[in-house]
């Protein structure tokens, strides 16, 4: 059982975040081990000989070629394959029996009589005493859920923990130990065109190993605010999902989740360093707590990031503050471009809600923003991200009522606007194309270049200030959410 991943956009993600912790789901050596950093050493000799000096060696090279066959032998007893039961009717499964055969090998069961069904996953063992980590989609809803190891022993287990966010879930096999473990390597080490060996359960041909290399790194597809993939070329099939991506030194460095719907040779992996951040929660609470900073951000375009007058179009742009929270509590505004956490800089949007995303609730986190050309290093104190939260993004927009009878033009961004109810000026149409790919009619202008746009006078008289060929940077209300869009202003 594997996700298929459509293509969508990414609108603004909200970023109400948390601690330890993406399909989804022991220490283990890095995946390569970067020489430390060396010191000029002065030798200590009579004669007073002078400094020694050291040059720092690139990380060890991978080798070209390696004993695959050895490898896979090594590393499938830590793998195991995954069938769960499901009374809903209508639940999507693949019995292996009914792949090659057809549904109940051509003996049919009575109507309104359909047995359970089944689906099929896989994970790998993480602890002797039997526990394994797997995807959460493989073991949702299931009434029953049995592990088959590679030397053919089969165990009842029972659902420990689950991250629905990151898609990851612990299992402990009952009766289970002495067990061989899977060792978590660092995904942060991987690099892109290493060799990586997948394994797992495949169309319930049980233990299937395929070769590949890392396509790619910090792949967003659009599955979660966390996103953050492995990209490999290595076969991933339905079944697959849940088990380990193994680097060549037989470490797990990430977990096989989801393939692209309608591409071959495209599967994605959740980094293993991922995992690592909420395994503890998982296994004693069972769940994931997390931090929220409490604000809507959204992507900088090169356009946001000239009217902003940054040198690159880097960090998150912050759009919105939830009133209280912990941004507005610390003084984050609207207008922020949020570039570091903690000392990590974000040089994607995306990239803020994973690093906040690993601090707890009530934790403090330092956050260093970009207001009015100028760095302001700003520490915020994080609350508790609520599970109905997040969502923010996909609320849908509000139907628009009828046009209001009368419009103006506002020339210089060449669109037709009114009044708003509340205050702002609503975007009722476009008299060139200039605008259109930055809003929409509907929306509702609230500021130009930070100053406020109460009714289409003021607006005109914000507009009136810009220089021709200059870039508008404009605060918006778009339904229920508010981000920034940056028009570029006509040369007349």
């Amino acid at each position: 059982m594997i996700q298929a991943v459509s293509h969508r956009s990414r609108a603004s993600v909200l970023a109400l975040l948390s601690m330890a912790a993406l399909s989804l789901g022991g220490c283990g050596q890095q995946a390569h081990a970067t020489p430390p950093s060396t010191q000029a050493a002065a030798v200590a000799a009579p004669d007073a000989a002078p400094p020694v000096s050291t040059v720092t060696l690139p990380p060890a090279p991978v080798p070209a070629t390696f004993d695959v066959a050895a490898l896979s032998d090594r590393v499938r007893p830590m793998v195991v394959n995954i069938t769960t039961t499901h009374e809903s009717a209508g639940r999507e499964g693949l019995d292996p029996f009914e792949y090659f055969f057809g549904p109940q090998g051509g003996r049919g069961a009575p109507r309104g009589q359909r047995p359970p069904q089944t689906a099929l996953g896989t994970g790998f063992i993480i602890d002797p005493s039997g526990y394994v980590v797997t995807n959460e989609h493989v073991i949702r809803d299931a009434s029953g859920v049995r592990v088959r190891l590679a030397d053919e022993r089969e165990f009842e287990a029972e659902v420990v923990g689950r991250d629905p966010k990151l898609d990851l879930a612990l299992l402990r096999l009952k009766g289970a130990n002495g067990l061989p473990v899977a060792p978590l390597g660092s995904s942060e080490q991987l690099r892109v065109g290493e060799h990586v060996l997948a394994v797992g359960n495949p169309f319930g041909l049980g233990h299937t190993v395929t070769l590949g290399i890392v396509s790619a790194k910090a792949r967003a597809i659009g599955a979660g605010p966390y996103d953050d993939f492995i990209q490999t070329d290595a076969s991933i099939n339905p079944g697959n999902s849940g088990g380990p991506l193994f680097n060549w030194r037989g470490e797990v460095v990430g977990i096989n989740t989801a393939i692209r719907a309608g591409a071959n040779g495209i599967g994605f992996a959740i980094p293993v360093d991922a995992l690592k951040d909420v395994l503890p929660q998982l296994r004693e609470k069972g769940y994931v707590e997390r931090g929220k900073l409490g604000l809507l951000f959204q992507p900088i375009t090169r356009d946001l990031a000239a009217a902003l007058k940054l040198d690159a179009p880097r960090g998150a742009l912050v759009a919105e503050i939830e009133p209280g929270g912990p941004a507005a509590r610390a003084g984050i505004k609207p207008g922020d471009v949020i570039v570091d956490v903690n000392g990590v800089p974000i040089h994607h949007a995306e990239e803020l809600p994973r690093n906040v995303a690993r601090h707890a609730p009530g934790s403090e986190i330092k956050v260093t923003v970009v207001r009015a050309e100028k760095r302001h290093e700003i520490v915020a104190r994080l609350d508790a991200l609520q599970d109905e939260e997040g969502d923010a993004a996909k609320r849908p927009r509000p139907a628009q009522g009828a046009r209001p009878e009368r419009q103006q033009s506002a020339e210089k961004l060449g669109i037709q606007v009114s009044d708003a109810a509340g205050g702002g000026v609503r975007v009722d149409g476009f008299a060139s194309a200039g605008a259109r790919q930055e809003i929409q009619v509907g929306d509702v202008i609230l500021e130009v270049n930070g100053a406020p746009v109460k009714d289409v006078e003021s607006l005109r008289a914000a507009l009136a200030r810009l220089k021709d060929g200059s870039v508008a940077l404009l605060k918006v209300r778009r339904g229920k959410a508010v981000q920034f869009a940056a028009v570029p202003v006509p040369v007349r």
